[in-house]
């Protein structure tokens, strides 16, 4: 038993689940199946039927308003064209004259040197498979050809599937996969028959700032070796992009950015300025639009893009590397947002607290304590609230489970809960979720 937010009753279908975050999906860029109509891929085997659908549908959408209308929009309004025009007496202007000077170097911190550092780094990735097919973007990890990207890019080849690389020095490589974790939405792949190539800095997620300067690099909508900037938007961002068969949910500790992320960005990089890896853009939060020939379409940056906190990622990747099934820290119990009720997705029968016309108290609330788990060993209880884990505020239950996620089995974290109204701390050392019969 693992923690997750708003265990579903009995009967309840996905579409319950997650209410606040149904437009978050990953960012997988689908190819189009035929002119002009676009099929989605069959749901996830292994995710909730609608969240799949969901997901796909989005993506779907917003490849074909890149690939349809944004190059008809290119076209009707994009620069005019610099050759020669005739006037209305029938002369025709001067050329206009070129400034072939080179573009000034790159400055240390700045957009266009960690752009230079990492850009040799990154890879476009294409998949396909049972389920599709599609693209996304990718880390070289090693110079032999570890490559780092989302479980949502590559799991359509994880049963008989291809996976093409390309690279930023224009050759290609085939690949395979060698391990996966959808629970980190982590994916590591080796390309084959390559040497030589250019890993990544490898840079900290736990030194980034509120404001800090960031870069987003990738092939969105297909279109390598693209470079976004922005800032760091908020940090510790619980991000919940679905639930799998067994209760168990895809919730990262999420860096927002406002650099552009869109459909096909996921598995590449987000850097700080020095040209470092410090997260794995993963999912955005979209919104419908119209376009100016009368089609409304989903998906596209509207400012709000998610990135994988990389020091979360790591020990993932040290685990499938080694050949190893990736784990992860659990304390042991089911939670809820607190005063949920069975018809909203707790199912537990446990009581809203008590108020008595006071604020409702953030928290993740306490739904079911697995038998022999650290959590009950420590002495949480149904019904009680956690409100902190360690230094970090608990808010919800998805705030909770991205923490937990960004420790690793065997850390030792104080819990702060309040039970009866009164504030209580405990220590516990966190299971590991290898330990899940």
């Amino acid at each position: 038993m693992t923690e997750t937010p708003d265990p579903r009753p009995s009967g309840a279908t996905p579409e319950h689940q997650h209410e606040p975050t149904r437009d978050l999906g990953p960012i997988w860029e689908t190819e189009p199946q035929g002119q002009p109509a676009y099929a989605a891929p069959p749901p996830r085997r292994h995710r909730g039927a609608g969240l799949a659908a969901a997901v796909l549908a989005t993506s779907v959408l917003a490849g074909g308003a890149a690939g349809v209308g944004g190059a008809a929009a290119w076209q009707e309004w994009g620069p005019e064209s610099t050759s020669a025009t005739t006037t209305s007496s029938g002369t025709a202007s001067a050329s206009p004259v070129l400034d072939a000077a080179p573009a000034p170097a790159a400055t240390d911190g700045s957009v266009q040197a960690a752009a230079e550092a990492v850009l040799p780094s990154v890879v476009k990735i294409n998949v396909s498979g049972g389920g599709g097919s599609g693209s996304g973007s990718g880390v070289v990890l090693t110079e032999d050809g570890q490559i780092l990207t989302n479980h949502h890019v590559v799991e359509v080849a994880e049963e008989g599937g291809t996976i093409t690389v390309d690279f930023a020095d224009g050759s290609h490589a085939r690949a395979e996969i060698l391990g996966l974790d959808p629970l980190t939405d982590t994916a590591l792949i080796q390309a084959q028959d390559v040497s030589g190539l250019t890993p990544a800095s490898i840079g900290s997620s736990s030194a980034l700032a509120v404001g800090q300067d960031v870069v987003a690099i990738g092939s969105p909508f297909g279109l390598d070796a693209t470079v976004t900037s922005g800032i760091v938007s908020a940090l510790d961002r619980p991000v919940d992009v679905g639930t799998d068969s067994e209760g168990n949910a895809t919730v990262y500790p999420a860096v927002q950015t406002d650099a552009a992320i869109n459909p096909g960005n996921s598995g590449g990089p987000l850097v700080d300025l020095a040209g470092r890896v410090v997260g794995i853009n993963s999912s955005i939060r979209t919104t419908g639009s119209s376009s100016p020939f009368g089609q409304t379409s989903e998906g596209g940056s509207i400012g709000l893009g998610f990135a994988i906190p990389i020091d979360e990622i790591m020990p993932i990747v040290e685990q499938m590397a080694a050949g190893e099934a990736p784990t992860h820290a659990r304390l042991g119990i089911s939670v809820s947002d607190v005063g949920a009720s069975s018809g909203s997705g707790s199912g537990s029968g446990v009581p809203a607290p008590e108020t008595d016309g006071a604020l409702v108290v953030d928290g993740a609330q306490v739904r079911t304590v697995g038998a022999g788990s650290t959590a009950g060993e420590a002495g949480l209880q149904e019904g009680d609230i956690i409100t902190g884990i360690d230094d970090r505020a608990i808010t919800s239950a998805d705030s909770l489970v991205a923490t937990i996620r960004s420790y690793r089995p065997g850390d030792e974290v104080t819990v702060t809960f309040e039970r009866d109204g009164e504030e209580q701390t405990t220590t516990l050392v966190l299971d590991s979720d290898a330990d899940q019969s």
